[in-house]
């Protein structure tokens, strides 16, 4: 029998390492602790912030980068926790009650869990004196896949300042075509699709710009573009390459 190519191998088994449908690239930036069992998985922490809270003046200011990660953030990595106390402790009861639980836990851990693998990428995404355009072969593949950076720039700040309520703009690797698309899920974790690597990650829940823009989402998406740190989303772009080949 022959050996299965990456692509029927990727078809067959889907995601690998996922929360929510997206693929975690680094453990140690999603904040995992380990525990003294070792046959217990470790629960997740909330990682700090990779700069001052006011390095991204003034295109996010000081006092919602505070809340939104301190708050917010943080209510994401409890959530994720909490949900996944709670589904083993529903496996482990004999009561149907508590198997009952198992659907709404289900979705909690879909909803906190996708919420804090966006956020630790969103955070590291983001540096002070960042923007520009990117170079080597991220650029490469967005003049690819997209035609050029500037079509690829509005294509992604139409999808972010169009999600329907919540949710974000999304730059991702989708190894089964080997190509760059956008998403624009709603929350955290509908509207995805499976398998993709998320390089690029934008939150435009109001909590993450209310402060600075009001309800002027096109301005905070604006903004972002003067802040991102491509180097990471390049970073990112050549892990997952490595990981879905």
């Amino acid at each position: 029998m022959s050996k299965p190519t990456r692509r029927q191998m990727l078809g067959t088994l889907g995601t690998l390492a996922t929360v929510g449908g997206w693929i975690s690239l680094e453990d140690d930036a999603l904040g995992l602790v380990p525990t003294t069992d070792r046959d217990a998985p470790p629960e997740y922490s909330l990682p700090p912030l990779p700069y001052a809270a006011d390095a991204l003046e003034p295109h996010i200011d000081k006092e919602t980068m505070q809340l939104h990660h301190g708050k917010h953030h943080a209510a994401y990595v409890k959530g994720l926790n909490d949900a996944i106390t709670g589904l083993a402790a529903a496996r482990g009861s004999d009561k149907p009650e508590d198997l009952a639980r198992v659907r709404g836990l289900t979705d909690a851990l879909a909803f906190n869990g996708s919420g804090h693998v966006l956020h630790v990428i969103f955070w590291n995404n983001m540096k002070k004196g960042g923007g520009g355009e990117p170079g080597g072969a991220l650029a490469r593949q967005i003049s690819r896949d997209f035609g050029n950076f500037a079509a690829f720039m509005s294509h992604f700040n139409e999808a972010a300042t169009k999600v329907q309520g919540s949710g974000w703009g999304i730059l991702a690797w989708e190894p089964l075509a080997e190509r760059l698309i956008v998403l624009a899920p709603e929350k955290h974790q509908n509207m995805t699709m499976f398998g993709c690597v998320p390089l690029l990650a934008l939150d435009v829940w109001e909590h993450a710009y209310y402060l600075r823009y009001q309800n002027r989402r096109a301005d905070y998406v604006q903004a972002f573009g003067k802040v991102i740190n491509w180097d990471d989303v390049a970073q990112r772009l050549e892990r997952a390459i490595k990981l879905t080949m």
